[in-house]
């Protein structure tokens, strides 16, 4: 089940599934050290001798963000029950403290007693081994902890505070968990549980006949009990409902900072925009890196999760947020590359928000010869993200400062790391991270990221350096143009492989990621090749279905859903979909050429998930989500085309006004 709502401040991360479940709580890194881990912290509800989990069949449920800020807007209706929901979940912007607020709705004539459960299945620092679950009385409140890392949860209705609560063991031998014990509406009161161990609290609440009463519940996170003993009192001094209006305005005012242009864009996919820039800024760690998503229903599928920092998705995330506005996020990131960076000058595949090496599948050695495992995009990126966000900015104690460390190496190592023969860079993996060769993406990126080191040695007045820069640029210009477009096809290949004999062997598979020949301002929109190209491939991969979007490539095994490659080459990807967005808005050169671009903004909207959040891909015929949900890089990427929009908007007005005065 994707993630239907997030909600964060930098170093707390917590995901909700679309059935009210807490499914995911990171600290103190955003995507590291899950101490839910995907299980289900859940909500339930007792009255009139009947209960039923929020998960569970009868419940109508509504997930939703108060619009302008990243507070909930969930309502949970049980209509046999009699009972609604209405609920509100936020994180504080500066104290490690989830808030919850809940109207319960009484929908009989006469005052009823309504039990409200909270369910706490923790595994922390991402292990159910040696945790403690324990009740405070004198806090009135229930506590988890293992070494460095305190959970405590608290709350209180009109009658008090915490009602009843119990802590005890959880998948062991034959014990299921404190939540089964909360199915009689009753809790036993155990104080403390060691082990894999998990708690329930409920709160009671008398609401009065169609009428409602509200309650409040809150989760402080710390490193230490004090810590959590002090937020745990913050948090009551302070009162739940001031945080919500401290948080509603924070997010308010860290709108402002966007001074987007829309054109005529509509209300919803403004609203859409500003939910994809608050989406970004919780997917980001205060340390600098940029998550890929936090869903870890990912799982299941192979063992590993999207929550990492790729220097790939998180240049193009800072470069959007950048040219958004959003300084800070794009420095911090540029900070984390310039520490991540090898002794050689490149970015290895992906790394934990901590700074440290992620996981990989690229190796040392292949057929028996040494290899660099990496995807040299990722570098390229960086760079060419770098320079884009200087010359907005202007920030040259930032740009000098990561001159020696970052730029100048990493510069030097994608001019070295080049056929001579051929002036194309040696093998790498593809963006997608499936195979290894030469691919014209590729090539962009190094083009753009050799470019952006020679502005930089020029600015900073390295004469040799950017001489060196420029003729290598011009270099990899003249490889691309040979190698890789082929007048028979008449557009340019995905790649080239070199072979066992050093001939070239052509990838001819249609690929959704030339759109980087123009983004990176390697081929201007009035070259009929790059013409010619972008049609091929929006038309040839176009999902031929009610859904429709466009996928990556070719026959995409990523998920796959059907055997149908003429109809469906691959699944519809969120981002590949806006990239022919894109190439409309950059080719367009009326204002009416703009509708095909709103149009795909329009399919976008209608593929969101209720909350507005988007998901990697998904399914070619029924339209839901596949993969993870958000993902960070198509929240961006509508973000970058939105600006772009409102940008060539603003051209093709002025220019028209201009023609028209010309006509008079």
């Amino acid at each position: 089940m994707p993630r239907t709502l997030v909600i964060g401040n930098g170093h707390m991360f917590i995901g909700f599934d679309g059935a009210t479940n807490m499914r995911d709580l990171y600290y103190p890194y955003v995507g590291q050290l899950n101490h839910i881990g995907g299980n289900r912290n859940s909500i339930g509800v007792y009255v009139d001798g009947h209960f039923s989990w929020c998960d569970e069949s009868g419940w109508e449920i509504r997930s939703r963000y108060r619009p302008g800020t990243l507070i909930t807007d969930v309502c949970a209706r049980h209509a046999e029950m009699g009972v609604t929901l209405h609920m509100e979940d936020a994180v504080h912007f500066r104290e490690h403290v989830y808030v919850k607020k809940i109207r319960v709705v009484n929908e009989q004539p006469h005052v009823r007693e309504i039990r409200i459960f909270f369910t706490h299945d923790f595994c922390i620092d991402e292990t159910e081994i040696g945790d403690t679950a324990c009740y405070d009385p004198v806090l009135n409140a229930v506590y988890h902890y293992k070494r460095s890392r305190y959970l405590l949860a608290n709350g209180y209705t009109h009658l008090g505070g915490l009602f009843q609560y119990t802590t005890g063991i959880k998948r062991f031998h034959s014990l299921q968990g404190t939540w089964k014990d909360a199915e009689d509406g009753e809790l036993s009161g155990n104080p403390i549980a060691q082990g894999s161990v998990d708690s329930t609290v409920s709160f009671k609440l008398h609401v009065p006949g169609d009428g409602e009463e509200t309650m409040y519940y809150w989760i402080s996170v710390g490193r230490t009990f004090p810590e959590v003993k002090e937020s745990n009192a913050w948090v009551l001094q302070r009162t739940p409902e001031r945080l919500f209006h401290e948080i509603d305005a924070y997010w308010r005012e860290w709108l402002r900072q966007s001074h987007a242009e829309f054109g005529d864009l509509p209300e919803p996919i403004i609203e859409l925009y500003k939910l994809s820039l608050m989406t970004v800024q919780t997917l980001s760690d205060a340390n600098g890196a940029i998550i890929a998503a936090n869903d870890t229903d990912i799982l299941q599928y192979n063992r590993d999760h999207y929550s990492y920092m790729w220097p790939r998705d998180g240049a193009l995330i800072a470069h959007a947020m950048s040219q958004a506005g959003f300084e800070r996020i794009a420095n911090r990131f540029f900070r984390f590359c310039e520490d991540a960076l090898t002794a050689g000058g490149f970015l290895l595949h992906k790394y934990n928000p901590d700074g440290s090496v992620g996981s990989s599948w690229h190796p040392y050695l292949k057929d028996g010869e040494p290899q660099l495992p990496i995807q040299e995009d990722e570098t390229g990126l960086v760079l060419w993200a770098l320079w884009e966000h200087y010359q907005k900015y202007g920030d040259v104690e930032l740009a000098e400062s990561l001159y020696p460390t970052l730029i100048a190496p990493a510069g030097d190592f994608l001019i070295e790391y080049v056929y001579p023969q051929l002036n194309l860079p040696i093998e790498s993996y593809d963006l997608w991270e499936e195979r290894r060769g030469i691919f014209t993406f590729t090539v962009s990126t190094v083009i753009a990221g050799v470019r952006a080191a020679r502005n930089f040695a020029q600015v900073f007045g390295d004469v040799e350096r950017a001489q060196r820069m420029q003729s290598a640029a011009e270099r990899l210009l003249e490889g691309l143009d040979r190698h890789l477009y082929d007048p028979v096809l008449g557009r340019f290949l995905r790649g080239v492989e070199l072979g066992a004999g050093g001939e070239i062997k052509k990838d001819k598979t249609l690929e959704s990621s030339l759109y980087g020949l123009f983004h990176f301002d390697i081929l201007s929109p009035d070259d009929p090749r790059l013409q010619a190209t972008m049609e091929r491939v929006w038309e040839g991969l176009r999902v031929r279905t009610d859904v429709g979007g466009v996928a990556r490539y070719t026959d995409d095994g990523y998920f796959r859903k059907s055997g149908d490659i003429e109809s469906v080459p691959g699944n519809p990807w969120i981002i590949c979909t806006l990239w022919e967005a894109a190439w409309r808005i950059e080719a367009a050169e009326t204002l009416e050429d703009l509708a095909v671009a709103k149009e795909i903004f329009e399919w976008v909207l209608r593929h969101r998930l209720e909350s507005g959040l988007l998901p990697e891909q998904l399914h070619p015929y029924k339209g839901t989500p596949l993969s993870v949900a958000p993902l960070t890089w198509s929240h961006a990427t509508l973000v970058q085309e939105v600006l772009r929009y409102g940008r060539r908007y603003r051209e093709l007005a002025n220019k028209s006004m201009f023609a028209g005065k010309e006509t008079e």
